[in-house]
């Protein structure tokens, strides 16, 4: 992880010599002094001119953007590819709002695996006019997630697992499948 430390050349956005009251302004010693000064608190000042691109996934440090991602929620492992990173650092806010949603857990798939999923379910809902009409959906709860990867390994399928564990509806049991792609994947 890179940090945010100094860098050579860069001339701070408010030198300190020129703040000095007049008396040091033609004090060699004193401006050589907040010069040294001035050297060290040039990167910060640049992080605070900039702050608003640090709170902006496709702007920011990598870095920061995983930093970013752990603060919001955002559900990353660690390993994705920086698009995929700054795009679900990006959607966590309105992941967060659909959670627990058909449509929300198939977006975090696709964010996590840029793969649509295929989810199957037993809930339903239907309007009638009349009381007592029949319940739609299946009278137990159940939820499965398919996904077809080119290559799939273990690990795809414990992601998958914790993924649709943390987006599901809370009371909902699941199970999940990783699968090859059939036929030559798309480009």
């Amino acid at each position: 992880m890179s940090g945010r430390g100094s860098v050579d050349g860069l001339r701070s956005s408010a030198p300190l010599g020129a703040m000095l009251p007049a008396v040091f302004a033609e004090d060699e010693l004193a401006q050589h002094f907040v010069a040294g000064l001035d050297e060290v608190l040039a990167p910060i000042l640049n992080v605070l001119d900039c702050l608003d691109s640090y709170f902006t996934p496709a702007l920011a440090p990598v870095d920061f953007t995983r930093w970013l991602g752990g603060w919001v929620g955002a559900e990353t492992e660690g390993t994705e590819a920086e698009d995929r990173l700054r795009a679900a650092v990006s959607a966590a806010a309105h992941l967060h709002r659909v959670r627990g949603t058909r449509s929300g857990l198939a977006e975090a798939v696709r964010l996590a695996f840029g793969v649509e999923p295929e989810i199957s379910e037993s809930g339903g809902a239907e309007w009638s006019a009349r009381p007592l009409g029949p319940v739609p959906g299946e009278r137990r709860p159940r939820l499965h997630v398919t996904l077809r990867l080119p290559a799939p390994t273990a690990a795809d399928e414990h992601r998958l697992d914790s993924l649709v564990a943390a987006a599901r509806p809370a009371h909902m049991p699941y199970t999940v499948q990783v699968t090859a792609m059939e036929g030559k994947p798309e480009r």
